[in-house]
């Protein structure tokens, strides 16, 4: 189910779309802030204007700038368009924070509700570990110089009056990288980051946005460029109609082939699978996985001891990018999933030139009038198998190298995963990484359940 941060995102990537089809964008992007709210209309924040600022913001990074590195707040849109237009080097950061969108949340701390009745039993004051709560007027207090938020006043409050508030994009972050500056606005700090994209789903405000490429796709294919699009495996279950209709739409949105990047996870299947061989034979003790970006920047960030044990093998993004070079070497390829992360990626993979996500190319087709379902099917040269289609899913990458070391002279795969990354992964692989925790073959997803439960996916 969408939310209204997600509505606008999209409905500011649709206009785009539009405009830049029309031939109209630069002279109309200016007032897509007040077509979205003209005057006396109903604000969602202070004020109409305030609501217009973000909106101008929101396009910004979808033009690919980091509105936090304005220096000139009458700037127009127009002139930031066109500096676009001269740009072609990829977003990176690839996730940036809106100021003016960021509400400033209070900081997360446990507090007592007007439920609490200030029962005899008092059992919050004798659960709390520092005497941090007591009862004055029939009604508990915190004392906040105390509290350590551990949370065991909220289990064993009988009325459920105690509560623990949350920042979100806060709460969501595994890696502590995002919290609040000086002037109690989001900030993130790169060197935690892994742009695993949990913050920017996270966040009501939608202030936490990522830096597209919507528009270098857009003048690449308006100026006649042969663009290949390479569709992750988890389009499937985001596009009505299957994929082979969906790659009947990207082509028709002017896009000269689409390859499945299941084929590319054929090779890094093939490739990962050797390697763990090897490793095991020359006594390696342990070998993760390398496909999702994110779970890679968290070891390489936070649990360096690991790093030896991450498999060498490229990502299936990589293998389809080098596909799509073999194919058209005067091509660009345009890599397309549900990942922020890719994008960080993206500038260490020589074979991809820029990355869309999966409401960016659906916005696309709905800004351009392609309907997915009146599409002929799309008949694909080779199918990719069914064990690197499941790429998409957690274990899927472990059941794709288990299919291969099927032999009885072959090394046995213990296999662990992490269906998701949270707060907890870092420490639990720093025990992985001393020998503490048993297997020998770790998968990481950073999003439960995969990519398909991705950050930018149109449907969760």
């Amino acid at each position: 189910m969408s939310n209204g941060a997600e509505r606008m995102r999209r409905e500011l990537m649709i206009r785009l779309v539009r405009e830049f089809r029309a031939g109209t964008l630069a002279d109309n992007i200016d007032r897509i802030p007040v077509q979205l709210r003209p005057q006396n209309s109903p604000a969602t924040r202070c004020c109409i204007y305030h609501d217009r600022a973000v909106l101008k913001y929101r396009l910004m990074a979808l033009l690919g700038f980091d509105p936090k590195r304005e220096t000139d707040e009458t700037k127009p849109l127009k002139e930031y368009y066109e500096e676009a237009e001269a740009e072609d080097c990829s977003p990176e950061p690839p996730i940036t924070v809106c100021g003016a969108g960021c509400a400033g949340c209070p900081s997360s701390r446990v507090a007592v509700t007007e439920n609490c009745r200030g029962c005899f039993a008092r059992p919050c004051v004798y659960a709390c570990p520092r005497g941090a709560i007591s009862v004055i007027d029939q009604h508990a207090w915190i004392d906040y110089s105390k509290c350590i938020k551990c949370g065991k006043c909220l289990q064993v409050c009988p009325f459920n009056a105690i509560i623990k508030t949350k920042v979100p994009c806060e709460d969501a972050c595994p890696t502590g990288a995002i919290r609040k500056n000086e002037f109690g606005v989001a900030d993130i700090d790169f060197d935690k980051c892994i742009f695993c994209g949990k913050c920017f789903a996270k966040c009501p405000f939608g202030a936490v946005m990522e830096r597209s490429e919507l528009v270098r796709v857009l003048r690449a294919l308006g100026a006649g460029r042969k663009l290949v699009a390479m569709i992750a495996p988890s389009a499937q279950f985001q596009f009505p109609g299957g994929i082979e209709k969906l790659f009947s739409a990207v082509k028709a949105a002017g896009f000269h082939d689409v390859i499945e990047v299941a084929l590319g996870a054929e090779l890094t299947t093939e490739h990962e699978a050797h390697e763990f061989i090897e490793r095991m034979k020359r006594g390696d003790r342990l070998m993760t996985t390398s496909c999702c970006t994110a779970f890679v920047e968290l070891i390489k960030k936070h649990v360096p001891q690991l790093i030896p044990c991450v498999s060498d093998t490229p990502s299936p993004m990589k293998y389809a990018g080098k596909l799509a070079k073999e194919k058209y070497p005067d091509a660009l390829t345009v890599f397309v999933g549900p990942c922020i992360a890719k994008r960080h990626e993206a500038l260490s993979a020589e074979n991809v030139d820029m990355v869309m996500n999966f409401e960016e190319l659906g916005a696309l087709l709905a800004g351009s009038g392609i309907d997915i379902m009146s599409q002929p099917e799309w008949k694909l040269p080779r199918p990719a198998i069914a064990t690197a289609r499941n790429f998409a899913k957690s274990c899927g990458v472990t059941d794709a190298i288990l299919s291969e070391l099927c032999g009885d002279d072959l090394p046995k795969v213990n296999g662990k995963f992490f269906n998701g990354i949270d707060a907890k992964t870092a420490k639990m692989l720093a025990l992985y990484a001393a020998g503490k925790l048993p297997g020998n073959f770790i998968e990481g997803m950073s999003c439960e359940g995969g990519c398909v439960g991705g950050p930018c996916s149109l449907v969760k």
